[in-house]
């Protein structure tokens, strides 16, 4: 994270200057308050705001560390490709749509699964909730123990659910339960299976079997490929490609490699490989809920937790948090408490500003930062302050704050 200050900015506010290590300092005292900056955050929001709703999107990603001396920086599934770095993981609580607001942000070891992530993420923000406030987070954070943790707050949830073999069972007759036609575009149709604490949302999509389907007709041509150049390598008494061997001084190993290829015809060898990675489940997703929604509601609502992946893209690309390259917890969380407070007031300025609703982090930001204030203070008594290089951006946010002249 870079920042950059205009020199006039020390002599305007009477700021002393300071060196990077001082600002580090800075990160450091942020990153050890940040539970009571989020908490006053949230305080002021919800006493200025009346909210028409306190519903929320929940969601976890990793971003990549520099340094290994923080104790957060771990090994771990990266969402940035680069699982050779050490990461973090963060979870963000943003009110849903159409507020689309974050109120909170937890971060975690870069070695922590969101299920286990879900929990503080949510304890942070859960006494702000209304009773039957709906509680949106896909199924990577699902488990028995978090929607409990739900109920028992008297709120209610909407989540992705990993397919089992009791949904293969409805699979196999998903025609005899006379499937309703949710979105005729994408092919989309859909079961109810009512229980006695929750509903699934059994789905099927004619556009996500075709875009899987090919999927793993890719996977199955790797695999020959694969098998192929192994035999070939065989054949000729030669040595395996670099990328089928184990790459470790410290490892010695004598093996022995046959390919099923030597009593396999090639369409064998493809049936063998469709009959592994094509299950059935193909085009079939399921959510599981709380609340007894219609088939429409339930799809509609747990698709604009997407919203959450723009906050996730702005962090790290706009407002650009990454990678971190700060080298101890406070200043990691200091880091991200920034980030966070800057992406909060652009998601105010959307809120507060409805022609901005769609408009990205990157314009509005661009606006902001080329906004020139003049101060006037030329044998006046009190100073004037001119703005200049405004953009249509920047005067709708001018103009809701302040009168402009």
């Amino acid at each position: 994270m870079i920042v950059h200050f205009d020199p006039a900015i020390y002599t305007e506010f009477s700021l002393p200057s300071f060196s990077e290590r001082t600002l580090y300092r800075v990160l450091e005292t942020l990153g050890a308050n940040r539970d009571e900056i989020i908490s006053n955050i949230q305080d002021v929001l919800f006493s200025r705001y009346d909210f028409e709703h306190t519903d929320i999107n929940m969601d976890w990603t990793s971003i990549v560390l520099h340094g290994n001396e923080a104790r957060l920086g771990k090994y771990g599934y990266s969402r940035d490709h680069r699982p050779d770095k050490k990461q973090i993981t963060v979870g963000v609580t943003e009110l849903s749509d159409p507020i689309n607001i974050p109120i909170g942000m937890t971060i975690e070891p870069g070695n922590l699964n969101d299920q286990s992530h879900f929990k503080k993420t949510y304890r942070q923000s859960r006494s702000r909730l209304r009773e039957g406030s709906l509680v949106i987070f896909d199924k990577g954070a699902n488990s028995v123990a978090n929607t409990q943790m739900i109920r028992a707050d008297n709120l209610q949830y909407i989540t992705g659910k990993k397919l089992n073999k009791s949904d293969d069972k409805i699979i196999a007759e998903f025609e005899t339960y006379s499937p309703q036609i949710i979105d005729s575009e994408s092919g989309i149709r859909g079961i109810k299976i009512e229980k006695p604490n929750s509903v699934n949302y059994l789905y099927f999509s004619e556009k996500l079997q075709k875009e899987q389907l090919e999927s793993r007709a890719r996977k199955v041509v790797r695999e020959i490929k694969e098998a192929k150049a192994i035999q070939e390598s065989i054949d000729k008494n030669k040595a395996l490609p670099k990328r089928f061997r184990i790459n470790n001084l410290l490892v010695d190993v004598d093996y022995s490699i046959q390919t099923k290829l030597i009593e396999l015809s090639e369409d064998d060898a493809v049936r063998l490989l469709e009959e592994k990675f094509i299950t059935g489940r193909e085009g079939f997703f399921c959510l599981k809920s709380s609340k007894n929604l219609t088939l429409i509601e339930a799809l509609q609502t747990y698709r604009k937790k997407d919203s959450i992946e723009k906050i996730f893209n702005s962090l790290k690309n706009e407002i650009e948090i990454k990678p971190l390259r700060v080298w101890t917890d406070n200043s990691i969380y200091g880091a991200l408490i920034i980030g966070f407070i800057a992406q909060l007031f652009v998601s105010l300025i959307r809120f507060e500003i409805p022609d901005l609703k769609h408009t990205s982090t990157k314009f509005i930001k661009t606006a902001l930062l080329n906004l020139t204030v003049t101060v006037d203070s030329w044998m006046r008594k009190t100073k004037r302050f001119i703005h200049s290089n405004f953009y249509a951006i920047n005067t709708m946010v001018l103009r809701h704050n302040w009168a402009i002249t």
